[in-house]
């Protein structure tokens, strides 16, 4: 009996969360206050140099995210799920706290431009531009992953994992990257 009831579970028979509107609410939230942000008209104003510690902080907050990540591959590869969706959850914790400090400063500061030439401002763009693309396709990626994880529909779960986790690593490693670009800058 305990065999067929994991087996259940592990098939996705098992408790049945209906996780799609949270899937789609948040992705759709998430995207429109990002685009709405970069859309609003912002006044020049000074004052904002005590917020240039958060792109900074928002670098840190995506290194600990690909290291979450790393560590939850590793994990998983080790067949230890209980810490693949400790890391998982840590990952999507860091992403949060990195979500909420962007979001923060680029209501409250004037955008940054990217004053190199040449070779490393092809570089610059083609990262910033993937990275922004990716970055939108990771949101509802990330979350139908998630959800699939904690119903445990394993074999669905592993389909769409293996294009978000490095879609996701990414997508972290290039913000930190676009930083370290742009730092210079600000």
């Amino acid at each position: 009996m305990k065999q067929h009831n994991e087996k259940r579970r592990d098939e996705g028979q098992g408790k049945k969360a209906n996780y799609t509107p949270w899937v789609i609410g948040l992705s759709i939230f998430i995207l429109a206050g990002l685009t709405g942000l970069y859309l609003m008209p912002k006044e020049q104003t000074t004052g904002h140099e005590q917020l240039l510690f958060l792109p900074r902080l928002n670098a840190i907050f995506n290194t600990f995210t690909t290291l979450f990540l790393l560590v939850a591959f590793y994990f998983i590869r080790k067949k230890n799920i209980v810490m693949h969706r400790r890391f998982i959850f840590a990952a999507f914790g860091s992403t949060f706290l990195f979500l909420i400090s962007y979001l923060y400063y680029h209501a409250n500061a004037p955008s940054t431009s990217f004053g190199g030439e040449g070779l490393i401002a092809t570089v610059y763009y083609f990262i910033l531009i993937t990275h922004i693309v990716l970055a939108a396709v990771i949101v509802p990626l990330a979350l139908v992953t998630f959800f699939r994880g904690i119903n445990m529909k394993v074999e669905k779960h592993r389909k769409i994992a293996r294009w978000t986790m490095p879609l996701w690593l990414y997508v972290s490693i290039t913000g930190v990257l676009v930083y370290i670009l742009i730092s210079p800058y600000y």
